[in-house]
């Protein structure tokens, strides 16, 4: 497994990931390109990024990202943002390699990082990341202290 911060989407073959993302009922995938190509967010302001996680084919099998949160005033807030994990490589310790990158990018220029997940899964995946879930920031449920 290779984690790599993306400079621009439009070099990675996202179709697979997007694909079972689909069939799975979750459309954030495909917001994040849809967005991405309009220029709306693109993870190039300061403290931001975009990482995914590549198999030893060079297929992608996980993709996420920090962007200042654009639902508080405070700064100091990151966003995670359109977290996936394919479903072959989940609890296999992808998604914490992942998610670990992404803190630590975002302890560089954030005090705390927010998410919002709305899915058991998800739930238990960031609590055992050392997430709080409590919603003390608008459109979250999750947070971190960096």
């Amino acid at each position: 497994m290779e984690i790599r911060v993306i400079g621009n989407l439009n070099t990675v073959d996202l179709s697979l990931l997007l694909e079972e993302s689909k069939k799975e009922g979750y459309r954030f995938l495909e917001r994040l390109v849809l967005e991405y190509q309009a220029g709306m967010n693109t993870f190039k302001n300061p403290g931001e990024c975009l990482y995914a996680v590549f198999d030893d084919k060079n297929i992608l099998v996980a993709i996420g990202g920090l962007n200042a949160d654009p639902y508080s005033e405070d700064p100091g807030v990151g966003r995670l943002r359109r977290f996936y994990v394919s479903g072959n490589y989940r609890r296999t310790g992808v998604g914490s390699s992942l998610l670990k990158a992404i803190i630590s990018t975002a302890r560089t220029h954030f005090k705390v990082m927010v998410l919002h997940t709305d899915t058991e899964q998800g739930d238990s995946f960031y609590l055992s990341q050392g997430f709080v879930r409590e919603e003390l920031y608008p459109n979250s449920s999750h947070y971190i202290k960096l």
